[in-house]
């Protein structure tokens, strides 16, 4: 794996939705590096993208409420565990669980494997609400999927939040996860 400034060279062979992120970025002046891998299926490769990018990739997940009523992107850190209870009473929303991948591709453009903040750029009704754990907020740089998981990114954790979000019209949530068992 090498790290690249910016976008990659030649987009023969890429997915519409990973172009489309790196068109998006480049519009709002964001500038960002780049990594092209396998898809990560284990911690041990996750690492290994870790390491070339110099952070850690955020842990992302998408989740709803039980009436599929309400859905949200949580962003935390990889290393954390996730436990529904302990959202659930800071979001007052019961019953919390993984939203489908039909809604996942309805809503954000991303398959299992890829969520991501840069899925927001597509829910232009603006119907996920982004949570964002606020350990997150306390590093530089912030990692995450360009909507697919054969590349990451590492981008500035400011332009993330003062530049990339109010493009999308989404507002986030900060939340407090302890994770500890």
């Amino acid at each position: 794996m090498e790290l690249y400034d910016g976008r990659p060279d030649s987009v023969e062979g890429r997915l519409p939705r990973e172009v489309r992120t790196y068109d998006y970025l480049d519009r709002l002046d964001i500038s960002y590096q780049r990594t092209d891998h396998e898809p990560a299926d284990n911690m041990e490769a996750c690492y290994e993208i870790d390491k070339v990018l110099g952070v850690v990739i955020c842990k992302n997940l998408f989740l709803c409420n039980r009436q599929k009523t309400n859905f949200y992107l949580l962003m935390m850190p990889g290393e954390k565990k996730f436990k529904t209870k302990e959202l659930s009473s800071q979001i007052n929303s019961a019953r919390l669980s993984f939203a489908d991948a039909e809604d996942m591709l309805r809503f954000l453009d991303i398959e299992p494997g890829a969520v991501s903040i840069m899925g927001l750029m597509n829910d232009r009704n603006r119907e996920v609400q982004l949570l964002i754990d606020e350990d997150v907020l306390k590093d530089e740089y912030v990692g995450c999927h360009p909507c697919v998981c054969t590349s990451s990114l590492k981008l500035r954790t400011k332009d993330v939040m003062e530049k990339f979000l109010p493009a999308t019209g989404h507002v986030a949530k900060v939340v407090h996860l302890v994770g500890e068992d």
